[in-house]
């Protein structure tokens, strides 16, 4: 087995297990009436509990799927394939500090301090930091996606149809991100723009497990330096 077919076994993986545990992560989180209303949220930490340990799941493994893909990338444009570990890395903090808001959620939420005016107020400023970070850290992911796939469609890696949608889905999911800054409103509320993303890394990580990727059309040396043609008809393009 080569290095690139472990690689994109790996890639394919977590493509696979990070869309999986944000939507689960999505699913069972409260609404953000919920976690506005502290009574609602104590009665319902489990759920909270299991939708940060998700949360968390889709932190590691989004940074994991750009360092898996970078030595498949490097060879065709170093720089844009460590751009996109860079974002990715970017957003997996920006998770991990919505999780910790969520967790902030909970313990003011089981306090025992009665002075509820305060914990309502705080609740409602940590609830808003936790949108806030979720949103740049899909702002993050949109960023590093177009890198990677932009340097899938030239390179060919894999078929123009999968690195295309990839690139739309990205930019309709950037748009999301737009429309929610501006509405101030989370950005789970434009799931028609989301879904076209979420779908497409999940095919995306089949093909990676199934196909794998061909040899790049293009190759790059160390000193960046662009070498001859190596594959002039990469398979499934």
């Amino acid at each position: 087995m080569t290095s690139d077919r472990r690689s994109a076994l790996a890639a394919g993986l977590l493509f696979i297990v990070a869309t999986g545990a944000a939507g689960v992560a999505a699913a069972i989180e409260p609404s953000r009436a919920t976690s506005l209303d502290l009574a609602q949220v104590a009665a319902n930490l489990d759920r909270y509990g299991v939708a940060s340990l998700f949360l968390l799941i889709a932190a590691g493994t989004s940074v994991g799927i750009a360092i898996a893909l970078y030595p498949i990338l490097r060879p065709v444009g170093r720089a844009t394939a460590l751009g996109s570990v860079v974002f990715r890395a970017v957003e997996a903090v920006f998770y991990v500090i919505a999780v910790v808001s969520l967790w902030t959620t909970m313990r003011l939420a089981t306090g025992t301090t009665t002075d509820q005016a305060t914990n309502t107020a705080l609740a409602a400023l940590v609830v808003s930091l936790r949108d806030h970070a979720a949103l740049a850290g899909v702002f993050a992911f949109c960023t590093g996606a177009l890198l990677y796939y932009a340097l899938f469609l030239q390179s060919r890696l894999i078929p123009r149809w999968l690195s295309g949608w990839g690139i739309v889905g990205a930019v309709c999911m950037l748009t999301a991100c737009v429309l929610a800054v501006f509405a101030d409103r989370p950005i789970t509320g434009y799931t028609p723009l989301i879904a076209p993303i979420a779908v497409q890394e999940m095919v995306f990580g089949v093909w990676l497990l199934a196909k794998g990727v061909s040899q790049p059309t293009t190759r790059v040396v160390e000193q960046g330096a662009p070498t001859a043609v190596l594959n002039e008809s990469p398979a499934g393009a």
